[in-house]
């Protein structure tokens, strides 16, 4: 599932006309780089959610013949926030793991691995604290386990993470944030990470979206 229900309020002016995933950075959308990745990774079916101009994505998309996939489109109105939106999709998504990718963010993680990852509850993929979040989200224990511990080393959420899609089971619909849920595998031991040091951009201002423009069409 790709999470790009999102209005990119710190994307201003850019998102007033177009969604933040069908940004152009190298020559095409963000969005495309994930559907390329995941078709190439051996992924066939793909739910994206949208809210805000998601006609505009829709319509891009399409059914995802042209990548390679079967993409299910899961509109929201109003926005549910991250939670919120995968419990909307959960019919969408079946009943094994399922990877979650935001629809802001650019890596060349390879996916694959990923795609037959079975955690016990949720597995998120943690980078190197970038400069606009020095603090990082979690610390990551050597054993993998996540916790909000200060002493332990800590690093940030890619964005990226896999999910057992009975860890939203019996959450009523509505407008519902991640990290509570987070917070509750967390603390039944339940909330993995693996450490990722490749390239990875979190794309959330224009100047970021400048930058990796610039860095992708010098490379």
């Amino acid at each position: 599932m790709i999470l790009a229900a999102g209005f990119g309020e710190r994307m201003r002016p850019l998102t007033e006309t177009c969604p933040k995933p069908l940004l152009r950075v190298g020559g095409k959308p963000l969005i495309d780089y994930h559907l390329e990745k995941l078709a190439a990774a051996g992924c066939r079916e793909v739910v994206v959610n949208s809210a805000w101009l998601s006609e505009q994505l829709c319509d891009y998309l399409g059914d995802g013949e042209r990548y390679g996939l079967a993409i299910s489109h899961s509109v929201e109105d109003p926005p549910l926030e991250t939670a919120g939106g995968i419990v909307r999709a959960l019919p969408l998504l079946g009943e094994q793991p399922f990877l979650l990718i935001n629809g802001d963010i650019f890596c060349d993680v390879d996916f694959a691995p990923l795609l037959d990852c079975e955690p016990d509850g949720a597995e998120l993929l943690m980078v190197a604290n970038p400069a606009h979040n020095p603090a990082g989200d979690f610390a990551l224990a050597d054993d993998g386990r996540l916790s909000e511990a200060a002493a332990a080393p800590r690093y940030t959420f890619a964005g990226v993470s896999v999910w057992q899609p009975r860890c939203f089971a019996g959450l009523a619909p509505g407008r519902r944030p991640l990290k509570p849920l987070m917070l509750e595998l967390m603390a039944r031991g339940e909330l993995r990470g693996r450490l990722y040091r490749g390239q990875w951009w979190d794309v959330g201002t224009p100047q970021r979206l400048a930058e990796l423009d610039a860095q992708l069409r010098s490379a």
